[in-house]
């Protein structure tokens, strides 16, 4: 797969899914909502879940969805777009919201709130999009991660302003999706609202579409001077994108990422045989700890251990599940304090596959981790290391 997830390449294009009800140009751009509606039980739970009318006067999530989804397919720039960016952002726009139905409150002094709906929106959104729940067929992985990601970043355009740093928070965004596609959701997002700053919101997308186009990123990556440049940059407080980090990494460290049943042992064995391993699961089995029990022995073991091969400046893989960007972050860090070059990994596969593979292991991991691990998963983006790479196994 190519260097950066915008999942828009040739070969992503080949397993192409078209999402369904996509309309077409051939129906008059026909929505069929009520078809929608009945199809998706995520769609039907928006039902009844209020908005605060200050800044949604017309109605539930239910009908904001529809305005929302509405607009998207009348805009012309939507229109224009090649069929598959269509439907990535048609999925998009039914998505954006779907993690309103868990996050909304009603605070004591009447405030509505869904504070955090778009990062739980994108768990749930790999999470249908994965399992293909109430679809013919679960969406490739580039799609999925696509369509998750625009969820994730939905807010952006009309939040950057807020941002400490306006220009470094769209450049990292741009690293994973392309701007325009998020501006064109953004733009949906505002008219398919009733509220009285409606022209305001409108004017903010398109502060939020000039500054992409000065920081060189609105339907490509930011570029940068080189790998190291990059996570530089997006790793420190201050910085231009421009700047030409001198690279003073000494080492690599392979930081592998999956559930349980990828099929991360064998990818090892095929592609890095040589390379020292440290493994969460054969220290585990080494100190008899099973996967439910605490694991900070097991990661105090695992650090000791990678202590003695950076002090020697020796390459090695850090093999886990490493499903939370947190995680990997605190990993990463402490690999790069001994002047590491950090590489992820990151191995998937079709859920169902994953299951089989695990019933099949010797040592299976109990499905209610498997289920836990798969239901925080946050798939790694390039904005996280020196070079990150999605393998399907």
């Amino acid at each position: 797969m190519s260097h950066t997830p915008y999942m828009l390449d040739s070969n992503a294009k080949n397993d192409m899914v078209s999402f369904p009800f996509c309309p077409v140009a051939e129906q008059g751009w026909r929505l069929d909502w009520e078809a929608i509606q009945q199809q998706f039980s995520w769609i039907q739970a928006m039902d009844g879940v209020p908005q605060y009318p200050a800044y949604h006067a017309e109605g539930d999530v239910l009908i904001h969805t529809h305005m929302v989804t509405e607009a998207l397919v009348a805009l012309d720039e939507w229109r224009a777009l090649p069929a598959q960016e269509r439907s990535l952002l048609f999925a998009s726009a039914l998505l954006h919201d779907v993690g309103k139905p868990a996050c909304t409150k009603i605070e004591s002094d009447g405030l509505i709130t869904s504070r955090g709906h778009s990062r739980r929106g994108e768990f749930i959104a790999r999470r249908i999009l994965w399992l293909g729940e109430e679809l013919q067929q679960p969406l490739p992985f580039a799609q999925r991660e696509y369509i998750a990601r625009l969820v994730r970043w939905h807010g952006l355009p009309l939040q950057f302003l807020n941002r400490s740093q306006p220009e470094k928070a769209v450049i990292e965004a741009s690293q994973n999706i392309r701007m325009d596609h998020l501006a064109l959701l953004a733009e949906a997002d505002v008219r398919g609202r009733i509220c009285t700053d409606q022209e305001e919101l409108l004017e903010r997308v398109e502060l939020f579409r000039l500054l992409c186009q000065e920081q060189n990123c609105y339907t490509e990556p930011r570029a940068f001077p080189s790998a190291h440049s990059r996570f530089v940059y997006l790793h420190s407080e201050h910085g231009s994108p421009d700047y030409a980090a001198y690279d003073d990494t000494r080492f690599e460290v392979i930081l592998l990422a999956g559930l349980p049943g990828v099929g991360k042992d064998s990818w090892l064995q095929q592609n890095y045989a040589g390379w020292p391993v440290i493994s969460l699961d054969a220290i585990r089995r080494e100190l008899k700890i099973t996967a439910e029990d605490n694991q900070g022995q097991v990661v105090q073991l695992a650090r000791e251990r990678a202590r003695e091969y950076m002090r020697k400046n020796h390459s090695f893989v850090w093999n886990g599940t490493n499903v939370t960007r947190l995680l990997r972050r605190q990993q990463i860090d402490f690999f790069i304090s001994y002047g590491a070059r950090t590489h992820i990994v990151y191995l998937h596969a079709p859920y169902n596959v994953i299951l089989k593979r695990n019933s099949e292991r010797s040592a299976n991991v109990p499905l209610s981790v498997i289920t836990k691990l798969a239901g925080k998963l946050e798939v790694p983006d390039i904005t996280e290391a020196h070079q990150v790479e999605w393998i399907t196994t």
